[in-house]
């Protein structure tokens, strides 16, 4: 006959003591995300959190200038999504500087200014970085009462980087697909998203040349909206200058302003909505202005 087994003593303290070992070591659970909170969030993947931003690092739309279709497609496709119609992922590409993330915050601002839908559009901000946690962050806003603009900013994909995968999948792949109440913006310089060595590599060290270099061009096809934005001429140059300098009530002689704004393009070898704005700075430090009108 088989003694009956007689538990050590000290059982119920040891399995007590590893419960709660497991506990502390456990991650916390997952917050539901307060939306009310603010109308912009940068997504936190690592704690998998949204952040509110409080106050986002934006420009007025009416100071984007030499963009004015690519402006006017934008807004026509975000108010179609903030009336809750099909609308299209959008991604803007192309000479650096020339405003392309700046469009996307001004388009998301222009909205809700005009009290657009049933409630505020939501811009939620993902780092390149942090895409293949796309399909994570989409699942917190699929159920919310709210609709929302997913913004990756200078989006590309260089060398045995697979992440692009994740991306595709999530906007259009995937078996439950982009949420009906999420669209997603990005900007790039790169039209396809990937640079051209890369494809030709594609193509040379592939069995099958064309679908090598198709799996990696159809990332782009996920975006049904192709915004391009081009280097500007010194006369677009020149007004965008004159817009920032009225609209921050820079007081000095149009000339003078032109002149040095010239200059300092010039010693910059580009010209650009970025290069107009770092001169509105300048101009506004050596006037003694702040630069600090609500947009």
């Amino acid at each position: 006959m088989t003694a009956p087994f007689l538990a050590p003593p000290d059982l119920a303290e040891r399995l007590a003591r590893i419960a709660d070992a497991l506990e502390r070591i456990a991650p916390p659970p997952r917050r539901r995300p307060d939306f009310a909170a603010a109308d912009a969030f940068v997504w936190r993947a690592d704690s998998g959190a949204l952040e509110p931003v409080a106050k986002v690092n934006r420009v007025d739309i009416s100071l984007l200038h030499g963009v004015d279709r690519v402006r006017n497609l934008l807004i026509d496709n975000t108010l179609r999504f903030a009336h809750g119609l099909p609308a299209n992922n959008a991604l803007l590409w192309g000479a650096r500087g020339m405003g392309k993330s700046s469009l996307v915050k001004a388009a998301h601002a222009e909205i809700n200014r005009r009290g657009i839908g049933d409630g505020r559009l939501k811009l939620v901000e993902i780092h390149r970085e942090d895409i293949e946690s796309l399909p994570a962050l989409m699942a917190l806003m699929r159920d919310a009462p709210h609709r929302f603009i997913v913004f990756c900013d200078d989006l590309s994909f260089d060398g045995g980087d697979t992440s692009y995968k994740s991306l595709k999948a999530a906007l259009e792949g995937g078996i439950e697909g982009r949420p009906a109440n999420v669209v997603f913006y990005a900007t790039s310089n790169r039209r396809h998203l990937i640079p051209r060595e890369m494809m030709e590599n594609e193509r040379s060290s592939a069995i099958n040349p064309g679908e090598a270099v198709e799996e990696k061009v159809s990332l782009s096809d996920r975006f049904g909206l192709w915004l391009g934005f081009h280097h500007c001429s010194q006369d677009e140059y020149l007004a965008m200058v004159r817009g920032y300098a009225d609209y921050f009530g820079l007081d000095a002689p149009l000339e003078e302003i032109e002149r040095d704004a010239l200059e300092w393009a010039t010693t910059r070898g580009a010209r650009s909505g970025r290069t107009a704005w770092q001169f509105t700075q300048d101009l506004a430090g050596r006037l003694g202005r702040r630069l600090d009108r609500e947009s």
